[in-house]
């Protein structure tokens, strides 16, 4: 399945004028990176993956409509999935692209 891409360019637009940002095609879709780091992207399953905060995942997953990702049948600390009826709204999406964002920034560029 490819990426869905009015997805991907709702995500441009909320990061457009973030310094060093980058994307790339990843796991299937198209990342966003800041910095090298991937902050979020629009998965090739539907939906977004979001980077953030190990810490901050446990607790985004119990309290949100977030699931953890899984590679390989590996659970990813810090990499949720969030499926795009969780992102419609643009407040929704603008919330899950900023989280991603915000971790982004915390790392040392690559």
């Amino acid at each position: 399945m490819a990426y869905d891409e009015q997805l991907a360019e709702r995500v441009r637009g909320l990061v457009a004028r973030e310094p060093a940002l980058s994307e790339q095609t990843m796991f299937g879709g198209l990342a966003f990176l800041i910095g090298g780091n991937m902050a979020v992207a629009v998965s090739g399953q539907g939906g977004l993956l979001v980077h953030v905060d190990p810490v901050d995942g446990t607790t985004l997953i119990a309290t949100t409509p977030a699931e953890p990702m899984e590679m390989r049948g590996r659970e990813m600390k810090g990499w949720l999935r969030v499926a795009a009826a969780d992102v419609a709204s643009d407040e929704e999406l603008e919330t899950w692209v900023g989280r991603g964002v915000s971790y982004a920034r915390s790392l040392p560029a690559k």
